[in-house]
């Protein structure tokens, strides 16, 4: 009878366990990596539910109108639309690993990009296609938690940045993203001033190259 318990309790374990690894797929499919269907779904909620966030983020990070800006994981192209509203004689760019957002992101910004304020591209932040020191800002949003290698990402960000350039990462609570050890991740990619802000709408870590 106990063996049979037993049986019984490892099988729904492991249901439980397979439950929770298509509910991760699926999640990932919308959120983290968007692709296919689920992530035009997820595209659709991320730029209708995080909006204000991203305007707080922006705001942390004292855009000025001849700024030259990059996101990484730009997502629907939500701060990519705010930020080019921001920078009349800037420049934004934005790199997202998502060809879905990035197809999202063109459309809600294809005026700014006609006008040529705006460019967007599908690749990796491990490997940006911009020259050294290059941004005078730099963000990215619900974004970090998903990449292969954090420090070799940052490093790659400050590398595109220019001596000065500030840089900021924001997470909404439900990013999954702990705030502790982001400030010294950030000084161990080579920034300094690192910083949290937290509000309750979640927290940005800031800091300078």
């Amino acid at each position: 009878m106990l063996f049979k318990e037993a049986v019984k309790t490892m099988h729904n374990h492991q249901q439980q366990q397979q439950q929770l690894g298509i509910v991760d797929s699926l999640l990932m499919q919308m959120f983290g990596r968007p692709k296919g269907i689920l992530g035009r779904l997820g595209g659709f909620i991320l730029a209708r539910t995080k909006r204000d966030f991203t305007q707080w983020v922006i705001h942390l990070l004292e855009v000025q109108p001849d700024d030259k800006v990059i996101e990484v994981g730009f997502g629907p192209g939500v701060a990519i639309q705010i930020l080019a509203d921001a920078v009349s004689t800037g420049y934004v760019a934005g790199v997202d690993y998502s060809e879905e957002m990035v197809e999202q992101a063109r459309v809600r910004n294809a005026k700014a990009i006609e006008a040529g304020l705006v460019q967007l591209q599908y690749g990796s932040v491990e490997a940006l296609p911009f020259a050294d020191d290059t941004f005078d800002k730099a963000l990215a949003i619900n974004s970090m938690q998903v990449w292969s290698d954090a420090i070799a990402g940052l490093r790659e960000m400050r590398r595109v940045m220019k001596v000065g350039g500030k840089i900021a990462l924001g997470f909404t609570p439900y990013s999954g993203q702990p705030s502790t050890g982001l400030t010294e991740m950030l000084t161990a990619a080579g920034f300094t001033e690192s910083r949290l802000v937290e509000t309750d709408r979640g927290f940005c870590v800031l800091a300078i190259k």
